[in-house]
C-alpha cells in the first residue's frame, strides 16, 4: 500500500519586509474597533490597469489568503492572488513621501507615477 507524500507548508503568496510588518503593526494598533486585519487587493484602476489597494478588514472573505504577521493578519484578496504571487511588499518613507511599495515579478509594466501596473 502506497503512502501519500508528506505535505510541506505552502509559502506565502508575498513576502513582507520588516518595515512593512512594522507599518502593518502600527495600522492595526491604531485601527478602529472590530478590525480583524488589513486586506490587500488589486482593483482595476489607473492608467496601467491594476492598482494596489489596502483597506481595513473586519473579517476574512471567501477566497482570501491569510498571511499572519507578528502584529496581525494581512488578507490577500482571492481574485488578486495571481497578480501578487512572488511579490515583495515594503514600506518606504522619506522627506517627501511615504507608502507601501511592491516588487512584483508578475508586472509587465507600470505607469509613470508608479500607482498602477499591468500584467
Amino acid at each position: 500500500m502506497a503512502t501519500a507524500p508528506a505535505s510541506r507548508p505552502r509559502p506565502a503568496p508575498l513576502v513582507l519586509t520588516r518595515a512593512a510588518e512594522a507599518r502593518i503593526a502600527h495600522l492595526l494598533a491604531t485601527a478602529p474597533h472590530g478590525v480583524a486585519g488589513l486586506r490587500l487587493s488589486t482593483p482595476r484602476r489607473g492608467c496601467s490597469g491594476l492598482a494596489y489597494k489596502l483597506d481595513y478588514a473586519t473579517e476574512a472573505k471567501p477566497g482570501d489568503e491569510a498571511i499572519e504577521t507578528p502584529a496581525g493578519t494581512l488578507f490577500v484578496d482571492g481574485a488578486s492572488l495571481l497578480y501578487l504571487v512572488g511579490s515583495v511588499m515594503d514600506w518606504r518613507e522619506d522627506d517627501f513621501t511615504a507608502g507601501f511599495t511592491f516588487q512584483n515579478p508578475n508586472a509587465k509594466g507600470t505607469c509613470g507615477c508608479g500607482e498602477s501596473f499591468t500584467v
